[in-house]
């Protein structure tokens, strides 16, 4: 039955839905956008508390209360709700003004047509085959991975004699070229002609790509891998395989994108792994060494899939099964198409999201051990709130997590601590044509020395009644990466440096940069800034990947020893954790497996999940030695 207050509250949400702001096509700087994190930083710096007041107890009363809505949060309520029920009372909050967390998407209006971008997660990918849980959430929700050979227009660029290019800065290299990439088969020697590199940079990396010796002979494999797992790239491109200095900004940003950090703090056995060159001579076997990066192991993959936003899709899906109201359409094509309406997402329901709601605190009601309550209090519109909930998850960053919930153990706030996030910026920039990158055949770009250090042209993505861009002449949205680095510096305190600098980078220092690498890059094109960019939103992530450990800086992940995101994630009372922290692994797979491990945690096992199959916790982790990875059965715990 309908209570008199939330009848005025479905009165109130069918006023505003048609003047709702619609977060996807804001522009500007957005990720966590200003205001976002606020109350979150006043709450680390110890300061929150001071002005907060008396929280304001709004009546609500859950069975479920999520913090974050990312996808691993929308995954909780999703296992949450199946194994539970259709009427258990779930409450998603979250600081940000859009729900998906890193997985965001970017909307452009032009010409009467909708344009659409990632601002986060970029594909349904993972070094490692999916678990059977991500593999059957997938399915549930209508998503067909084989279906992408279909969906992608493979040979759309290449048709129009475009391709990979690299664009050499002049402070960086001495000049500013764009240079083709050496395709298959086609001679490196004609680009290093053309790249604009000393001498010894050109004869080492010919040397590099071309000869074939073992920079560690006498050793055998193990021994091998090994010791590149204690080396940087750098530091065996310039010690072990002899190369001049000047070789090494040419490399530099090249696992920018998977680790947020350059090749001075990356191994050289994850490079081999990546297909770095400088190893082909060195007969490793196709097996994972001790201590190697998840990303760069080699061995079966995911599938992948990518939608227009990303897995933004996949964030819209969960909502839509929570909130059917929220989000129209019937099935995956229409969702990508569809306009999600805000103002149904917090309304009176069985499933409620609650946008621009920063929890400062979530504590039992009573010893942790025996208590049957939780009490979550949030910071919205500057005032303190506070619901109540049989269980809660934290879906949140693990960081903050600490300060959330100071009556944690200390062993478990410190693990929680170490898994610091990696910053990143993704860029999407409307522009009126790419006649631009037509005229100089380059369809994706690697800028080693620049601020963003790629610039790719949209993926050519049909899905649903969604058409991409096929013509030079037409619209189109470019995607720009920026992670910030320190280098020389270890990868966690790089990632600090980062996290603190896009703090202070503004929405017109964003702007400038963009405008004149855009400019640099495609200006013998005929690119000219004022006519060509027509929209700009950055997607400012100063919290953005998961941190995945390193053999470099993390000695427990090639000795041997506990992993912190272990300890981190345990249980407590009626609280559990869940994110890519949790599994210390950057995906999505990950974030789906956390939800499900820590949702079957809270209720007991086994415990109906639909369909009359049950809800099997397992979640995937990760061994420090040669072993691949692979799926170990969660913790029991009593509900």
């Amino acid at each position: 039955m309908v209570s008199p207050r939330e009848l005025l509250e479905l009165g109130r949400a069918d006023a505003a839905s048609e003047s709702a702001p619609y977060p996807p096509a804001l522009t500007g700087l957005r990720g966590s956008h200003d205001g976002s994190f606020d109350a979150a930083h006043a709450l680390r710096d110890g300061t929150f508390w001071e002005t907060a007041g008396s929280p304001a107890d709004n009546g609500e009363r859950y069975d479920l209360v999520v913090v974050g809505a990312g996808i691993s949060g929308l995954a909780a309520a999703w296992y949450f709700r199946k194994a539970a029920g259709r009427s258990a009372r779930i409450l998603i909050l979250d600081n940000h003004d859009d729900f998906g967390g890193h997985a965001r998407r970017n909307e452009f209006q032009v010409g009467g047509r909708t344009l659409i971008g990632y601002g986060g997660t970029f594909a349904i990918d993972s070094p490692a085959p999916y678990s059977a849980t991500a593999r059957a959430m997938l399915a549930e929700l209508g998503v067909d991975v084989s279906r992408w050979a279909r969906m992608f227009e493979r040979s759309l660029y290449a048709s129009l004699g475009m391709g990979a290019a690299i664009f050499f800065d002049r402070e960086t290299f001495g000049a500013d070229r764009l240079v083709r990439e050496p395709a298959v088969g086609d001679p490196w020697s004609a680009f290093l002609a053309q790249a604009p590199l000393s001498e010894a940079a050109r004869r080492d990396i010919g040397r590099l790509v071309k000869e074939r010796p073992d920079y560690l002979p006498g050793l055998d494999d193990d021994a091998k891998k090994r010791r590149l797992a204690r080396m940087s790239y750098a530091d065996f491109l310039v010690k072990s395989a002899a190369c001049h200095p000047d070789v090494l900004p040419f490399f530099q940003a090249r696992p920018h994108s998977l680790y947020g950090v350059g090749i001075d703090a990356v191994s050289a056995l994850d490079a081999w792994g990546l297909g770095l060159p400088g190893f082909t001579g060195m007969k490793l076997d196709p097996t994972p060494g001790p201590g190697m990066g998840l990303d760069a192991r080699p061995g079966p993959r995911s599938p992948f899939l990518h939608f227009p936003d990303g897995n933004a899709t996949l964030a819209r899906l969960l909502v839509q099964r929570l909130i059917p109201r929220a989000v129209p359409g019937r099935n995956v094509d229409d969702v990508v198409v569809a306009r999600t309406d805000y103002a149904r997402l917090d309304e009176p329901g069985p499933a409620r999201l609650r946008l621009n709601s920063t929890v400062v605190r979530a504590r039992h009601t009573g010893d942790a051990a025996r208590s049957t309550q939780v009490e979550v209090m949030y910071a919205r519109d500057g005032r303190l709130e506070r619901v109540r909930a049989r269980n809660c998850v934290l879906a949140c960053w693990s960081s903050v997590i600490p300060y959330l919930c100071p009556e944690l153990p200390k062993t478990q706030r410190d693990a929680l601590a170490y898994e610091t996030k990696v910053p990143i910026v993704y860029t999407s920039v409307l522009l009126r044509a790419w006649t631009s990158f037509h005229s100089l055949r380059a369809s994706r770009v690697h800028c080693p020395g620049s601020f963003h250090t790629s610039v790719d042209l949209d993926l050519p993505v049909r899905v649903g009644t969604y058409r991409p861009s096929r013509r030079p002449t037409e619209p189109i949205v470019v995607h720009m990466m920026r992670t910030p680095c320190l280098p020389g510096q270890s990868a966690r305190e790089q990632h600090r440096a980062g996290r603190l600098e896009l703090f202070k980078t503004t929405f017109e220092t964003f702007e400038r940069n963009v405008r004149a690498q855009l400019t640099r890059i495609l200006g013998a094109g005929g690119f000219e800034p004022a006519r060509d960019v027509l929209a700009l939103t950055v997607n400012r992530w100063p919290h953005g990947y998961a941190y995945q450990y390193n053999s470099l800086w993390d000695p427990f992940w090639i000795d041997g020893g506990p992993l912190p995101c272990v300890a981190a994630r345990q249980r407590f009372g009626r609280i559990a954790i869940a994110n890519a922290d949790a599994a210390a692994y950057a995906y999505t797979d990950a974030a789906i497996d956390q939800a499900h491990r820590a949702v079957g945690e809270l209720l007991g096992l086994p415990s109906a999940s639909g369909a009359g199959a049950p809800l099997r916790v397992r979640t995937r982790t990760f061994r420090s030695s040669v072993e691949s990875c692979d799926e170990t059965p969660g913790q029991r715990s009593p509900a």
